[in-house]
């Protein structure tokens, strides 16, 4: 079933959030003064550093199946294929054009979608107030996994509806116990 497509209104009002960044001079100012050797190092500077070193690492989340761990222990960052999604997925830029309501639908990958997941539920990522932490995917990462997903969809890890991640760990030590009850060191 088509419905209308209702055209938004860009002469109205729009409502912004005022939006705060790590990268800005308090941070850099505290940074300089926990690490005197960098206190001569402009603050673009670093911050050309801090962007170079965040694309590498999204870079390499995008090019390895298992993802990558992230520095200090602060988790984990990987791509994942999800079943098709059971809302609509309006396609708005081809619904303002025809008037229509028209939704994506992934023929590229057969309806699955890709996604940027965050963990750290491994006992090796134990910090204080660690749920509290979330990972939210700089526009350029983002941009560029929707780019290069439907290139090769199929290496990234399937991500059933409604599970925990903690089941891709726990998942993979209960078989590598199997491994070790199983090892015999005399048997060839």
């Amino acid at each position: 079933m088509i419905n209308n497509f209702k055209k938004p209104d860009l002469k109205k009002p729009r409502f912004r959030t005022k939006v705060f960044t790590l990268l800005n001079k308090i941070v850099f100012d505290e940074f300089k003064e926990l690490n005197p050797a960098f206190s001569n190092v402009d603050n673009n500077v670093l911050r050309n550093i801090i962007i170079m070193f965040n694309k590498s690492i999204w870079s390499n989340v995008i090019k390895n199946r298992d993802g990558v761990e992230l520095p200090k222990h602060l988790g984990y960052l990987f791509i994942g294929t999800c079943n098709p999604p059971k809302a609509l997925n309006v396609d708005y830029s081809l619904s303002k054009k025809y008037g229509k309501v028209l939704q994506n639908e992934n023929w590229e990958t057969d309806g699955h979608l890709g996604k940027i997941f965050y963990t750290n539920y491994n006992t090796k990522y134990r910090f204080k107030n660690r749920d509290l932490w979330k990972f939210e995917a700089h526009r350029d990462f983002k941009r560029t996994v929707a780019k290069e997903y439907p290139k090769n969809w199929t290496k990234y890890l399937q991500i059933e509806n409604k599970s925990n991640l903690s089941y891709l760990y726990l998942k993979e030590t209960e078989e590598h116990l199997e491994e070790i009850k199983t090892y015999n060191e005399f048997e060839f």
